[in-house]
């Protein structure tokens, strides 16, 4: 084998691991933000008023004011809202509601997974199958 043709070789093994080394790292991120990991399991409860929201891909968040603390709270998939009929023109800044789900494992972090919204008395239960 001549010594370019073993560059070559070692050269394209070497990327082939960095790249697997890459998408490993990216794909344990992904999965540590999108699954519930990054939450606490006890219950949390969060009273306040809409800010700002967007339902919409890959996850909805909504802005809370909660006694002067501005929260970010993920609200789950589209397809989650649709089924429990949950619009955008709901959660409008000013909208007063409930949020029942898990806070951030991270102390002093501002962020909420919600199971469940409470917008004038009415459940919007986005994860049936937890109880919230």
């Amino acid at each position: 084998m001549t010594r370019s043709v073993a560059v070559l070789i070692r050269t394209h093994i070497g990327t082939r691991a960095w790249l697997a080394i890459l998408l490993c790292c990216l794909t344990a991120s992904a999965a540590a933000h999108h699954g519930w990991r990054w939450a606490t399991d006890e219950e949390f409860e969060l009273s306040g008023t809409v800010k700002e929201a967007r339902l919409g891909n890959p996850h909805g968040e909504l802005k809370v004011d909660a006694d002067g603390d501005l929260w970010t709270v993920e609200v789950g998939q589209p397809w989650r809202h649709e089924r429990v009929d949950l619009k955008d023109d709901m959660l409008k800044p000013g909208t007063e509601l409930t949020i029942h789900g898990h806070r951030s494992a991270e102390a002093g972090e501002l962020l909420m997974k919600a199971e469940r919204l409470v917008i004038d008395g009415k459940d919007y239960n986005l994860y049936p199958d937890r109880k919230s």
